[in-house]
């Protein structure tokens, strides 16, 4: 492995209402993860609950400096001396509204920088309505954050289908994008795979997906198939429907001899549109 490379594992997890047996089943594979040599470990969006109640999600989510999760999460990568990426969290910023949060956290245990997810998901694509915005305040504000040589573009789930986001990332220095999702059956059947290559093809980046899989509540039936992408579009891990870890190592140099291939990245053009 050169300097430029990480170890990357991707968990994947089958979240549901119960926030203690979730935070303790991602601890639990947090450490199988290092064990494994991982030194990222990615986990999925609402990797803390899941849950068909608003008013329950809204009830749970906190501040981050008092969310047991993060305080969990901190503990995991302080005594591992890894970097930890909790996909999302139910969590209250700092004009108390509720907020899909990303957030890293540092082998120090400490939190470098949060995502407030931005695109909300409002639709009806299965039998299971989702109006996240029932729950969450939308995020105004994207990031990218240094990893060593690694920067990484943070984004979550329904994030995915807005390509100017990616595009903001890429050439805000982003050479690893982050997606940690939730995707349901039905919409991960259609366009799980093609969405995600085509955000790793056309920003010459790595593309790591840890998702929540299997029944989380009620009806609600998650997709699974975490993903990790180089910036070619070839799939380097992807995991099955039950929950499990993937890894890869990302050789950050392929990101710089994918852009030079194709340097679309540096090629975007404003023009004019006429309608008729």
């Amino acid at each position: 492995m050169t300097n430029s490379a990480i170890r990357c594992a991707c968990i994947q997890t089958s979240t549901g209402p119960d926030a203690g047996i979730n935070i303790m089943n991602a601890v639990s594979m947090i450490k199988q993860a290092a064990a494994r040599g991982a030194t990222l470990i990615a986990l999925p969006e609402a990797v803390d609950l899941l849950d068909g109640d608003p008013e329950r999600m809204r009830s749970f989510a906190v501040p981050p400096d008092v969310h047991p999760a993060v305080a969990a999460f901190s503990r995991s990568a302080r005594e591992l001396g890894v970097w930890i990426l909790a996909g999302s969290l139910a969590a209250r910023d700092q004009a108390h509204r509720v907020v899909n949060r990303c957030v890293l956290i540092n082998p120090q245990g400490e939190l470098v920088c949060h995502y407030d997810k931005i695109h909300l998901f409002d639709a009806a694509p299965g039998a299971v309505v989702s109006t996240e915005s029932d729950i969450y305040a939308r995020g105004e504000q994207a990031v990218v954050a240094s990893i060593g040589e690694a920067r990484l573009g943070l984004a979550i789930c329904y994030d995915l289908r807005f390509p100017q986001l990616f595009r903001t990332l890429a050439k805000g220095g982003a050479n690893i994008l982050s997606i940690p999702s939730a995707f349901m059956q039905v919409t991960g059947e259609a366009h799980w795979h093609a969405l995600m290559r085509a955000r790793a093809i056309e920003n010459g980046c790595f593309v790591v997906a840890p998702a929540q899989c299997g029944n989380n509540y009620g009806t609600r039936q998650s997709y699974g198939h975490s993903i990790i992408i180089d910036p070619w579009g070839r799939i380097l891990a992807e995991a099955g429907t039950e929950p499990e870890i993937i890894y890869a190592t990302l050789d950050l140099a392929l990101v710089g001899q994918a852009r030079q291939a194709i340097p679309s990245l540096g090629q975007d053009k404003s023009f004019n549109l006429n309608t008729y």
